[in-house]
């Protein structure tokens, strides 16, 4: 079929979408009448409790004379403040992203020969099916890599002779394996598109297996395979941050929802890829670069309090950027006075924009991370306080280590497959119910329309 075909949007699919637009849209009062939680959450922002998990906890709260009120944000993974795992690893001077899936995954942390053993583990299922990347990857690359990614592991089924076993040994067996190549299908997918879409040379390096993950990824990127050790430790701290939050996050909750139809494993990671594709989730920090791309632009002088200022109220007011009235980086729907991604990110951040020179625009950022929130609260009704989250520095990371804005999306996934691994690993192990939220229909009855009857 013409792609020109294929891609059209005819007159008559207009008039169908309004049609089915119109056929869709509920009075909003009744969300309010029968006491429906939109989006799972409270107005004030507060999930509605569909599960348990030991993985990871989210908090925001502090309870004052027995009432919850908002604090600074933390993050716990098994039990374990982020915060200290990852002062942790910066004394030790060491890469975390291996230890901290092995805790994600397995409750503890582990020892020298047990972190060994796991990484020798990871690194024997960093390859790829014979012939996969020329077969797969090559053809058809399209200009999403996160639609390349899914598209990669979906195919991966077919290599895997075991692929509807559930049973905990082999989904933690293909668990692993996922873990380990998400860079390679993401990276050598974007390789492929930046080839034959952008005319640039093919580069297609092998993992080294004495490499940390953050490493290999810079390694497989870029053309001379070099970096510095202080992008490649910035990167794993990156990488850290994002591994996992929760089990009501989109793309976990999808891991759950999905998993708990006993589908197989390569289904499951395509949706939650599926999932955290989406702008309002994984894909944020590209609309922050973006947005600050834009604002450098218009606003000449950086160091102006004011100009900033007025270039943030017309974010809001849709008068700048893209017109959507919103300040990318900024909010989140749990935390509201902390991120603590953000406040742990911030701290490598301003040595990497020494190391690149971007001293100014880290600046900027930061001047921007303070006015927000206090114009916000002047401009909108707020339910609960609202600071930046961690897309607002994880975009500008990403920048400075040169990364392509295709990429960072899939880098998250890279992160996140860690833990959507130990919320699938949760959800089997305790068996489940199939998940199945209850949604009420409010459309009358009505009586059947002959069709030499209707309009």
């Amino acid at each position: 079929m013409d792609h020109n075909v294929y891609s059209e949007i005819t007159p008559d699919i207009i008039k169908l979408a309004s049609m089915s637009e119109q056929a869709g849209i509920i009075d909003s009062e009744l969300f309010t009448r029968y006491e429906v939680k939109r989006g799972l959450r409270d107005l004030n922002g507060k999930g509605v409790l569909a599960g348990l998990t030991k993985i990871s906890d989210v908090r925001a709260t502090k309870i004052v004379d027995g009432v919850a009120v908002p604090d600074h944000g933390s993050l716990f993974y098994r039990g374990y403040n982020v915060k200290d795992l990852v002062n942790g690893l910066a004394k030790d001077n060491r890469f975390g992203y291996d230890e901290v899936t092995y805790l994600l995954l397995f409750d503890k942390l582990p020892s020298k020969q047990e972190l060994k053993d796991f990484s020798a583990l990871l690194s024997y299922y960093r390859s790829l099916p014979t012939s996969f990347v020329r077969d797969i990857i090559m053809k058809a690359p399209s200009k999403d890599m996160m639609n390349t990614l899914a598209r990669s592991v979906l195919t991966l089924y077919s290599y895997d002779d075991f692929a509807d076993d559930t049973s905990l040994p082999n989904v933690l067996r293909q668990c692993l394996q996922l873990i380990s190549l998400f860079p390679m299908l993401s990276i050598y997918g974007y390789q492929a598109y930046s080839h034959y879409h952008d005319g640039n040379s093919l580069f297609i390096h092998q993992p080294d297996p004495k490499l940390s993950m953050s490493e290999n990824i810079l390694h497989i990127l870029r053309p001379d395979s070099s970096y510095t050790e202080l992008e490649a430790k910035i990167l794993d701290i990156a990488l850290i941050l994002h591994m996992e939050h929760g089990g009501g996050n989109n793309s976990t909750f999808t891991t759950h929802v999905v998993t708990s139809s006993l589908t197989d494993t390569y289904s499951v990671m395509a949706a939650a890829i599926g999932s955290l594709k989406g702008p309002r989730h994984g894909g944020a920090n590209i609309k922050v670069v973006k947005m600050f791309d834009d604002m450098m632009q218009s606003v000449s002088d950086w160091k102006d309090e004011e100009a900033v200022g007025d270039y943030l109220k017309k974010l809001l007011h849709k008068d700048a950027f893209d017109h959507a009235g919103l300040i990318y980086g900024v909010g989140h729907a749990i935390y509201s006075k902390s991120d603590p991604r953000a406040v742990i990110l911030k701290k490598f951040v301003e040595s990497l924009s020494i190391e690149k020179g971007l001293q100014d625009e880290f600046a900027l950022y930061s001047m921007v991370e303070r006015l927000a929130p206090q114009i916000i609260e002047q401009e909108r009704q707020m339910y609960k306080g609202v600071s930046i989250n961690v897309d607002f520095y994880s975009g500008f990371v990403y920048k400075m280590l040169g990364l392509p804005l295709e990429l960072y999306t899939p880098i998250f996934a890279m992160a996140r497959i860690a833990g959507w691994s130990a919320h699938r690993m949760e959800e089997l192990a305790n068996n489940g119910k199939i998940i199945r939220p209850a949604y009420k229909a409010i459309s009358p009855e009505r009586e059947y329309i002959n069709m030499d009857k209707r309009d």
